[in-house]
Parts: structure tokens; sequence; C-alpha cells
């Protein structure tokens, strides 16, 4: 296994420092010391990538589509290699990282067709009118254009589907930005593996060699890369206090720059009546084991549970704390993620107002315990501290005495990346001043589902108002991830010469183009 960084799709190891895995099940140390980047490395790949936007910037969407299939192509032949150390690195079971490297695969396969189809680019066209009355209206074009080298943080909690060759790098690459991955320190042998596998794809189809590198560090080297001058933009997943230093950071910049951070959030599910009075059981089942898939280290996991005037309260608690002590323990991704779970429960529990449900001891081998406990409606809102995400197999139910408690529940919940409702079709009807303040507050509005699970097509938006993310305006799943990574060009009485081929009259990538205002594929 190579070691060392990738500078422009080429290794090096400048750098005298180095940085270990660890298998979270045994603890012990994996193969591999790998070198942490020197500054002069961060610089050379910044600049590297720099250059290479000169040429990436234009390149056909043809291109970047062989770039993307070639990458998912190499991903899936390093078969066992990739899935075996992924395992080790993480603690996740075979299953699960299959399932991610088929995602991680099809979203870059996913955005090959994109940019091959190329109308993303929206293209708009209002013709020149020279005898309109009283001004004549001169020729404008616009479409989006990429903004220039990408940085990319590997997140935690997705080694392979929300890291190096994740949705941040394979929407950067479909833009025509080069990217730079800083991987976690948690999969470093992953990250390698990934890595060179995105580098071989780089050279084979004869594309600038920097248009790629890839980095290990800390929150040092990640910083340094957030500030050079060349990098334009940044895409990174984890927890608010990452996300915050990031954009702190480039803030500290002379040329501001946007973060698209996605930082989790609580995910809030609304129950109405009809969830308590009917199969009690089988919805506890299906809480309990949403709010414990992956050890409940998903961005979406549902941390509060809003529990709805009913006869059936208490039964229903006593279910679902039977479903959660049903839940068997397993281990996180690493003692970081273990040793904040534990001391955010026990903060958590330790409130006065709040009361444990279910919530077993642990043995402190970074194995979770899934732990549910409840509060009222009346603490929930006037105390924020009830508020803040616990990231890992913990949900708080927040138990109404009225209608008029929910609402204000809603009402007081931060930006969410989910909200979910569930409850008959007559009953949800009932609630629209609910489901009005949840469109406030979330980017998704589920119904009757759990938001564990996060579709990877055109139509998903996985984002929200602060704090779930940065920008309440874009996802960093789907095909609209691509519009984080580029900018409106508007080009005004231009020569057909110079006019990129999306804005030319004879329309040679055939692409869908609004023009006058009607949507067509014909030349003008």
């Amino acid at each position: 296994m190579k070691t060392k960084n990738i500078i422009a799709c080429k290794e090096s190891a400048q750098g005298t420092n180095h940085l270990y895995a660890v298998d979270p099940n045994s603890r012990a140390k994996l193969e591999g010391n790998f070198v942490i980047a020197t500054d002069e490395e961060i610089d050379q790949a910044a600049e590297s990538a720099l250059q290479a936007w000169q040429t990436f910037k234009n390149t056909s969407g043809a291109e970047k589509g062989k770039l993307l299939r070639t990458i998912a192509d190499n991903l899936e032949n390093l078969g066992d290699t990739l899935v075996h150390r992924a395992m080790a690195e993480s603690g996740l079971p075979e299953g699960r990282i299959k399932g991610e490297r088929g995602r991680t695969c099809g979203q870059l396969r996913l955005f090959a067709s994109l940019v091959e189809e190329g109308s993303w680019v929206r293209a708009t066209i209002d013709t020149a009118q020279p005898d309109r009355n009283p001004i004549p209206r001169v020729d404008i074009r616009k479409m989006y254009q990429s903004i220039g080298p990408v940085a990319v943080f590997g997140a935690s909690n997705f080694p392979l589907a929300f890291s190096t060759a994740g949705g941040d790098t394979a929407s950067a690459f479909a833009s025509g930005c080069p990217v730079i991955v800083k991987g976690h320190p948690s999969h470093l042998g992953t990250h390698a593996l990934v890595s060179q596998a995105i580098a071989d794809a780089v050279i084979s189809c004869g594309l600038p060699n920097g248009i790629f590198s890839s980095i290990n560090g800390g929150a040092n080297e990640g910083s340094m890369l957030v500030k050079h001058t060349a990098i334009k933009a940044v895409g990174f997943t984890g927890s608010l206090a990452g996300g915050n230093a990031i954009m702190k950071a480039t803030y500290e910049r002379d040329e501001p720059i946007p973060v698209y951070a996605e930082m989790g959030s609580i995910n809030p599910i609304f129950l109405l009546p009809s969830k308590l009075d009917g199969d009690q059981n089988s919805v506890a089942d299906q809480l309990a084991n949403s709010i414990n898939m992956g050890v409940g280290q998903f961005c979406t996991n549902p941390g509060i549970l809003v529990i709805p005037p009913s006869k059936n309260q208490d039964s229903f608690l006593e279910v679902l704390g039977q479903s959660f002590d049903a839940l068997k323990s397993h281990t996180m991704l690493n003692e970081g993620i273990y040793n904040n779970y534990e001391s955010s429960k026990s903060k958590m529990i330790a409130n006065q107002n709040v009361r444990s449900i279910s919530c077993k001891s642990t043995d402190n081998t970074w194995s979770a315990q899934p732990a549910l406990a409840k509060t009222t409606a009346q603490e929930f809102v006037k105390n924020p501290d009830l508020h803040h995400e616990v990231f890992g197999p913990f949900s708080m139910a927040v138990v109404c005495d009225s209608v008029e408690e929910m609402k204000a529940v809603a009402q007081h919940i931060e930006g969410q990346l989910t909200a979910t409702m569930m409850g008959t079709s007559e009953e949800i009807e009932r609630h629209t001043e609910i489901i009005e303040t949840l469109r406030e507050k979330a980017g998704r509005v589920i119904f009757n589902g759990v938001p564990t699970g996060v579709e990877v097509g055109h139509a998903m938006h996985h984002g929200g108002p602060y704090p779930s993310a940065s920008s309440s305006k874009y996802t960093s799943v789907g095909t609209d991830a691509i519009l984080r990574f580029v900018r409106p060009i508007c080009l005004q009485n231009a020569p057909q010469s110079i006019l990129p081929d999306a804005l030319k009259d004879h329309n040679p990538l055939k692409i869908w183009r609004m023009v006058d205002g009607a949507q067509t594929k014909e030349v003008i």
C-alpha cells in the first residue's frame, strides 16, 4: 500500500511526520505510516491545480464523463482490497462497505451521464432585437462555468461515498474543477487506495495531472489548504465545529470563498396519534432501527421524536423503550466519536428534566449502547441545550400535551437536513401549519418514512438552513451538487467565434437551451 501524498497525480513524501490508522474493533494500529504533507507540497498541489484548471475548465463533457467512469471502474477493480481496508479502518460490516462502494460508483456514473448530455450548464439566450421600441435589445447569453480548484475534506462516517471519490469530488470534476482532497485521519489506507485509483484514471484519460492531488494531515494542513489563494471553494461533510472552523479560516482570506459544509442535524420525527394508537410494535421497531442504523452515525439520524397527545403515550414509550433494549451495541468509527457520544449522551440524561427510558452501561470498548430518553415539550422549548445533536444511536422523545405544544416544538428547532411527519393522510392534512413550519426549517420533508437513507438522484436535496449546512440553497447529494462549483457567466454581443459551444447559434452540443424564454434544442 502506498503511504505517500499524491501531488498532481505523482507520489510525494517530503515530510518527516507520519500518521497511522487504527482498527476501531481491536484498537490495534493498522499497516502503514502515512506521510503528512508539508507546506511546500500543499502549495505545489494548489498551484498545479490552478494551472491545470486553465485546460480542464474547457474540457468537453465527453472527456469529463470518461474520467468519471474510469474512476468508477478503477474503484471496482480494487475488489476486496478496498473493501477489507475500509472495513478495518471504520469497523463497518462488509455489506455496508460494498453498498457504499456501489453508491460511490453510481454517483460517479450519474455525473458522467449529466455532463455527457450537457444541458446542466443551463444555457440561456436572449437574441438581439435591434428594432425593439422604445429601446433595442442587445444579444445576451448566459451559462454556468467552473470556478477553479476545490478543496475536499473526507468524512468520518462514509469512508467512500462522502470522502476521497465521493459526491464532492465527483461533482467538482463534473463541473471542470480540479480537486485536492485531504483524507480523513481515520481512513488513511482507504484514502490512499482511492487516491491512486483517481490519479491512474486522470493519467489514462490524458488529462492534466494537476487536476488531482491528495494530502494527509490534520487541522493545520486543512487550514493551510483552504487559505491558499488558488482554492476557490471547499466541500466538507462533518461536525458543526469542523465546518465552522473551515468557514472561519476562509473568512481570514483576502478573497473569501464559499464553503459548502454539511454539518448534521437532529432530524425531528413528528408522530401523529394513529402511530401511537395502531401497531405500536411495528412503529417502535421502525424508529429504533433507524436511530441505530450505522450505529447512529448518519447525519440524518432521528435525534428527537415528537410524541403527540394521546391516551397511548405511556404505552407507546414503553414499547419504544423495549425496542431500544433489544438493540445490540456496535463499534463506533473511532475513539473521538465514541468519547463524544458518551459525553453528549450523559450530559443529556443528567438534565433534571430529562428521564432515561433505555440506557445500558458501556464497557468502554468504543462500542455504543443505543439510548432513549424523554422530556416534555415545555422543557424542550425553553432549554436550547436539549436541541444539540448527539452523534450516535441516541434519541429524545419530546412528549406533547397538545397540538399547540407540537407547533411550538416545530417553531423552536434550528435548521435541519430533514424533518418527518408520520400519520394517516387525513391526519397530515389537518396539520398543515406544522408542515409549513417544517418546510421553513428543513431541506427535505418526509412523510411516513424515516430520514436515514439519501437517494442519489436528480430531485434529491441534501442540505438545509444553518446549522445543518452552511447554505440552504445547495445540496451535497444528487446532480444539483454540481451547482456548488460553478458560477454564471454572461456574454453580451459576443462574436460567434469566441462563444462556448453551449451558446453558439447552431447548438453543436445539441443540448436543451432557453432561447427567448422557451426551452428548445433548435438552432437559432
